[in-house]
């Protein structure tokens, strides 16, 4: 009798845990160029973080009788933790930093099941809402390349309620650059250009997307997640903000200036590529990507905040169910995609 053998399948030595490390290695430099452009904050907010996101974490473990050490060890809180610290103002309140792991945490993940069960992006769920409740805090941001507070301001500045005034400092926080181009009033966009200070400001934001497009590449060198959708994200967002450009250049931002003045880097490669709240399929990962791109573009043009990755990011978790209906491959022996479930009734 002939020995029959189970369908051939690829297997890979790959893990929940290893995955999440690579990750974490792959957002070190950027976190190295953060501290270097804004000071000790960054690494106090990315401390506050993760410390509080694994108490949450294991917390909703316990409450849930599940096992402490298996839900820990999976590091994915850490991945979570990280991309909330660094989204954050380094001079941020202590307790910006922990509610919003309480969001990301126990509304943002556990409540929906714990990890693989959530719709949506856990850190961008929280930055949402911290954005949206406490703008105040959310927009004071440290300007790079400015004398930076010493290790005990900082501390001060996060800890203590002082204010970078009453510790006598000028010039600490101000406007991103995205935040200028998009609050110019009146003036055109290459007026904006012109001043000194902006182009200082800039530069620095440059390297800042150069760091997380090389912690990026580094993952999918290293077969984290596939290239469809971060390089669908960039695309998108590149042809429709060089139409518009192109169109009247003194009222829109150019492509360049879309891609390295804000979080489209860190966006692109380490948020939309969630596995768990994005489109699954090869077409679906294109959709989705783009999607994210054009409104990135939409929000940063037109709407109230001048980023715009958390709320695109979000907006598309929410219809990544739907593109993965419909960009699903084709079954083998069937023509055409798979149906749904209303067309096979």
């Amino acid at each position: 009798m002939p020995l029959r053998l189970s369908s051939p399948h690829v297997s890979r030595n790959n893990s929940t845990a290893g995955v999440m490390q690579k990750v974490v290695l792959a957002m070190l430099p950027g976190v190295a160029v953060l501290t270097w452009l804004f000071g000790w904050g960054t690494l106090i907010q990315i401390l506050l973080c993760v410390s509080s996101g694994l108490l949450f974490e294991a917390a909703a473990v316990r409450l849930r009788k599940q096992s402490l050490s298996f839900f820990l060890s999976d590091y994915s809180a850490v991945v979570t933790a990280l991309l909330l610290a660094v989204a954050i103002p380094p001079t941020a309140p202590y307790w910006i930093a922990i509610v919003g792991m309480l969001v990301s945490i126990l509304f943002g993940k556990q409540a929906y099941g714990g990890l693989g069960n959530n719709p949506f992006n856990p850190a961008m769920v929280a930055y949402a809402l911290l954005l949206v409740s406490f703008p105040v805090q959310m927009t004071n941001w440290v300007l790079p390349n400015e004398t930076l507070a010493s290790f005990p301001e900082t501390l001060s500045l996060i800890f203590g309620g002082a204010t970078a005034s009453g510790l006598g400092i000028d010039g600490l926080t101000g406007a991103t650059p995205l935040d200028l181009l998009r609050n110019r009033g009146a003036v055109t966009t290459s007026e904006v250009w012109s001043g000194t200070a902006l182009n200082s400001i800039a530069a620095a934001y440059q390297y800042l997307a150069g760091a997380w497009l090389v912690g990026g590449l580094a993952l999918l060198y290293l077969k984290v997640f596939t290239w469809h959708t971060p390089i669908s994200m960039i695309l998108s967002l590149l042809v429709i903000s060089a139409l518009f450009y192109g169109y009247d250049p003194d009222n829109f931002l150019d492509p360049i200036s879309h891609l390295t003045l804000g979080a489209t880097m860190l966006g692109a490669f380490f948020i939309a590529t969630d596995p768990v709240s994005s489109a699954t399929s090869t077409r679906g990962k294109l959709v989705f990507g783009a999607g994210i791109g054009l409104l990135v573009f939409v929000i940063r043009t037109w709407g109230n905040y001048p980023d715009a990755i958390a709320f695109a990011v979000l907006l598309m978790n929410l219809c990544a169910p739907l593109i993965d209906q419909y960009t699903q491959p084709r079954t083998y022996g069937h023509k055409g995609i798979r149906k749904g479930p209303r067309d096979e009734e």
